[in-house]
């Protein structure tokens, strides 16, 4: 379950719910619905080429800026499942994503997010450029 979809806008990522994920009913805890988002965001980013270790020997991370999510339904334990991460806005510190957590079998939504990241200086904490190869890719990705 590690193929991957890539295309410049839409990326899907395969998961399966671990027990690991779960409270002790088997349902999915909440905050891991965004560590799932949060793998797809990133497995979009190098599925392009652009290494986030790079980034951080140029003092470069990113953080959760803004986040709004809404769960629709419970995942359970061996549930497999497809985390989306679509780029749908950018500006010159900022991407924002569109995230969605489906049922990989019939498309149940698990739940959906707009999550804006931003890229910060990792020695200040303080808003800086995006990497060209990033703005790049969020341009023609986006538009």
């Amino acid at each position: 379950m590690t193929e991957q979809s890539v295309s410049h806008g839409l990326f899907e990522l395969p998961l399966r719910v671990y027990i690991e994920d779960t409270d002790a009913g088997g349902i999915v805890f909440h905050a891991k619905y965004l560590h799932y988002m949060e793998r797809a965001r990133t497995e979009w980013v190098r599925s392009h080429g652009i290494g986030l270790r790079d980034g951080l020997a140029e003092n470069i991370s990113y953080v959760v800026q803004k986040l709004n999510i809404h769960y629709a339904a419970a995942a359970r334990l061996d549930d497999e499942v497809v985390v989306t991460a679509e780029p749908v806005g950018h500006g010159r510190v900022w991407m924002d994503f569109r995230q969605r957590v489906i049922d990989r079998n019939d498309g149940r939504l698990y739940a959906e997010a707009t999550i804006r990241v931003a890229c910060i200086a990792l020695d200040s904490g303080r808003p800086r450029r995006l990497p060209d190869s990033l703005a790049a890719l969020l341009e023609s990705s986006v538009g």
